[in-house]
């Protein structure tokens, strides 16, 4: 039989083995049935004896050891390959016994294969990585990893002693290594001992592996991912409802290594732990999301996640997979939605990680120019490459399959898009249209985003895009990329920087505020003040306010209730809510001892309740990404640092009113003009006493009146508070039609009787005159009371003269008292431009004062009778004045309406 075994031997075969050059192990080893019986091969390095212990009868058959490095044979008589097991001795003597892995087919189909191929199967995770499973009754744990170029991949673990010359995997025509180990169990810790071209050998962490040890250890666990019992059926059911384009999205942003640190000593909660106390916390407050910064496995903290190492495994620092499941569960049983930061832009240098994987730029590009970011360290994905496509696309998949993650937010998206970003001139390649688009990278968005919306058309992709770049949030089919929203870095930056400045320095910056509304509907934006506005002596929120710990705190209630009223999705920080004053630093638990101090005790009550606010009004997140949901009354305040505008929703009944005044100054009885004609009620104001601010504010109804202001036919007169936020709905008038006509003829009524007494103290032919006159035109009441200098100021107050109306006469009158007529005809022509009734009111000022400029033309005085009040209110027709503006005023006139034309 001996003879006969040494006739079996392929000793070219046997040497790849035993110099661990083997791609096809399975080709040699394991069991196959011959002419003579059955052949079983195995190679256990440093073996003094084998043996092969057949399962159904007991027997143990001795193998022949066919070189010394401890390969040994063994033929078997029959014709089918029975259950059994291999036992071997070590030099030291120690009995060993497990089932063969060279006996157990490959689990990959042909068709799987093809599609890892085309960078299409998306749920390779599902056979790449390590996944305990059982083949023929026998329990073990199948792995499997893409390493095409390398010489030879063994898994090593605690299992085999880390030994690479035993369990050689087995080379598909794919480039992926496979083998099944019967006996590896969950908890197992392994790596791939990879041997590259020229002889290399070293060990790499598991890409697809779903578990690995806490940094500084970095090897690869094996875990199960089928014992979790989910229990947030409901949640699922109803999110696309729940965090869908027209529902109210507020974030939570959290690092969940500092948001708290435990007092006994340990470095960090474990997930459950953190679980309810989040959950908690956030219901609180009223967010209705929180997003993680990144929970995928990282080797340093100082990245804060985003430099990751391992795609598929939550972070060994908060606990295990399961772990990681109980706080997703726990956040959707309390209906707070959980979305994950996720950097598919680029990944570290760690050598045991994916750079240089089998020996070559597998994961990266080769050329530098275009696989090595410069300025952050770390090297770009080859997305050109199906397989490293299918690696990122199927990895967002997994979260959103195996986690219940609601929404995905890619971290650097310009760097992706950009093949310059972050280079300077020779430090990039352009694509083959000579331009700096990154053609893959983009094909790489659309793809991952169409199959993401088509697998969970009710989870979120967010993009972080700095850029310009069209149409992030746009549909595929529109040449968009498809994300749901996009962060708007443009508002926070131009924002925090307005809010920096001194209130009496701010009407300079005012475009910093209205700027973003020139492009709010370009995209679906999600207004952010991120973690990336408080680290790197950036300051926090707190400290970047101007002024006293009063008004620091007043500005952040203003700040974060512009936020909230502004259109856009909404995201803040973890520990800016309550004013936290340090910088953040990753080492270090928020300052929850503020807490103690009554304002930032306050600050945290008044964002529950701007919360509250902003969920209970459609208007403030219905339209959001509607042009129609936003409407301007006054932009353009910008020496008093105001802002007014309307929020809407499709039915008028829910139209809010918003007044911001980012000026530290109070204004009594101003004047705005208002959309319809009815009562408006002050239903949220950031400056109110109970959350610490002045208590200005408005505690009666507000009914408006026929009084033009704003270009708009009705107004009201509110109190303004300073640095504050004030909202007013809106309610029909509760009289109606019906009894504005029935006033009118009570009116009529007293007036006809008057007139028939006498009894009122006035002549009886004036009065009829007044009631004649209202029941003309408007034209004809105007014309009325200009009698007298004082009536005429009457009537400018009854419509709406501003203050800007006064500046304009101010500025005309300080220009004549200076300077010559056509100075001042210049300063007109600068103020015309501030609207129609200004251009006007700056006629009437420059006939005013040119004739009190000239001896021989004088103002028109008071009336001293009847007639002459009759005969100054009738319109002149014979001459040129008749308008009762000057020339230059008339000429002022048509210029305006010119201009408007």
């Amino acid at each position: 039989m001996e003879e006969k075994l040494y006739d079996y031997m392929d000793w070219a075969e046997i040497e790849a083995v035993v110099y661990s050059e083997e791609n096809h192990p399975r080709d040699i080893l394991g069991p196959r049935v011959t002419e003579d019986g059955i052949l079983i091969q195995a190679f256990f390095p440093g073996a003094t004896r084998a043996a092969v212990h057949t399962i159904r009868d007991g027997k143990q058959t001795e193998m022949v050891c066919e070189d010394e490095a401890g390969f040994f044979a063994v033929l078997l008589p029959g014709k089918k390959i029975p259950s059994y097991t291999l036992i071997y001795w070590d030099g030291d003597g120690n009995q060993m016994e497990h089932y063969d892995p060279y006996a157990y087919p490959m689990q990959f189909t042909e068709q799987e294969q093809k599609q890892f191929e085309n960078g299409i199967c998306y749920s390779i995770y599902e056979k790449m990585g390590a996944h305990p499973v059982k083949i023929d009754g026998i329990s073990g744990v199948y792995f499997a990893v893409w390493a095409p170029n390398a010489i030879r991949v063994s898994v090593v673990g605690n299992f085999n002693n880390w030994d690479g010359r035993a369990y050689q995997m087995n080379l598909l025509e794919s480039g992926i290594y496979e083998l099944f180990i019967p006996g590896v169990r969950a908890g197992d810790i392994y790596k791939y001992e990879i041997k590259a071209k020229g002889g290399l050998t070293y060990l790499k962490s598991d890409p697809y592996a779903n578990a690995a040890q806490l940094r500084p250890n970095n090897a690869s666990v094996v875990v199960d991912l089928g014992k979790y019992a989910w229990q947030d059926e409901n949640w699922m059911k109803k999110r696309g409802v729940t965090q869908g384009d027209k529902a109210p999205i507020s974030v939570y942003e959290v690092h969940l290594g500092s948001w708290k640190k435990p007092d006994d000593g340990r470095e960090f909660y474990n997930y459950r732990e953190i679980a309810p106390m989040l959950a908690s916390y956030v219901k609180e407050l009223g967010y209705t999301h929180v997003e993680l910064m990144p929970v995928m496995e990282h080797p340093l903290d100082e990245s804060w996640g985003y430099q990751v190492t391992g795609y598929y495994a939550p972070t060994a620092r908060y606990g295990t997979p399961d772990d990681f499941r109980y706080f997703m569960d726990t956040m959707h049983q309390n209906d707070i939605g959980v979305i994950l930061d996720w950097v598919p832009a680029h990944f570290p240098r760690d050598t045991f990680g994916l750079s240089a994987f089998d020996g070559t730029c597998l994961y990266e590009h080769f050329d530098p120019r275009q696989g090595s970011h410069p300025h952050w360290g770390t090297l770009i994905y080859n997305y050109g490459r199906p397989e490293v496509k299918n690696f990122l696309i199927a990895n967002a998949l997994f979260w959103a399959k195996e986690y219940h993650a609601d929404g995905i937010r890619m971290d650097a998206v310009a760097s992706m898009l950009y093949l310059d970003y972050g280079k300077q001139d020779g430090e990039w390649v352009a694509n083959i249209y000579g331009g700096n688009e990154n053609l893959e990278a983009i094909e790489f968005l659309k793809h991952l985003n169409s199959i993401f919306k088509k697998e969970f058309p009710d989870a979120l992709l967010i993009a972080e895009e700095s850029t310009a770049w069209p149409k992030v949030t746009g549909d595929l089919d529109d040449e968009g990329l498809g994300f749901d929203y996009k962060w708007n870095m443009g508002w926070m930056n131009d924002f925090t920087e307005y809010m920096k400045n001194d209130p009496v320095y701010r009407g300079a910056h005012h475009d910093q505020l209205t700027f973003s509304m020139v492009y709010a509907y370009s995209e679906k934006f999600m207004l952010s003040l991120s973690h990336d506005e408080v680290v790197h002596l950036k300051g926090s929120m707190y400290t970047k306010m101007p002024g006293t710990p009063e008004q620091k705190m007043a500005n952040l209630r203003l700040a974060y209730a512009y936020q909230m009223v502004h259109p856009g999705k909404k995201l803040l920080f973890m520990g800016q809510e309550f004013g936290q004053e340090k910088e953040w630093n990753e080492k270090q638990s928020l300052s929850w001892e503020l807490l103690e101090d009554k304002k930032h005790l306050q600050l945290k009550n008044y964002m529950a309740a701007l919360h509250a606010f902003y969920k209970a009004n459609p208007a403030l997140y219905q339209l959001d990404e509607k042009p129609e949901g936003f409407e301007w009354i006054n932009g353009m305040e910008w020496e008093k640092n105001l802002l007014i505008f309307l929020r809407r929703t499709r039915k008028k009944e829910d139209t809010l009113l918003v007044v911001c005044n980012f000026s530290n100054v109070e204004y009594d009885d101003f004047r705005i003009g208002v959309p319809y004609p009815g009562k408006y009620k002050e239903m949220f104001n950031s400056d109110s006493e109970s959350y610490g601010g002045t208590g200005v504010g408005n505690p009666r109804v507000k009914m408006s009146k026929k009084t033009e202001c704003d270009e708009r036919k009705n107004s009201i007169t509110v109190k303004l508070a300073p640095l504050s936020v004030q909202v007013f709905s809106y309610t029909k008038p509760e009289t109606g039609a019906a009894s504005n006509k029935s006033a009118k003829a009570k009116t009529a009524a007293k007036a006809a009787t008057e007139k028939k007494t006498g009894k009122k103290g006035k002549p009886a032919g004036k009065t009829e005159e007044a009631v004649k006159a209202k029941k003309t035109t408007k034209t004809a009441q105007k014309a009325e009371k200009k009698v007298s200098e004082k009536t005429v100021k009457t009537a400018e107050k009854k419509q709406g003269t501003t203050t800007a109306t006064e500046k304009v006469e101010k500025a005309v009158k300080q220009a004549i008292d200076s300077k010559p007529v056509k100075t001042v005809e210049q300063t007109v022509d600068k103020l015309v431009k501030a609207g129609k009734s200004a251009a006007a009111e700056a006629a009437k000022a420059v006939e005013k004062y040119r004739a009190a400029a000239d001896p021989e033309k004088k103002p028109a005085t008071k009336p001293e009778t009847k007639s002459e009040a009759k005969s100054e209110a009738k319109p002149e027709t014979k001459t040129k004045k008749s308008t009762g503006m000057s020339e230059l005023g008339e000429e002022l006139q048509r210029k305006f309406e010119t201009e408007e034309r």
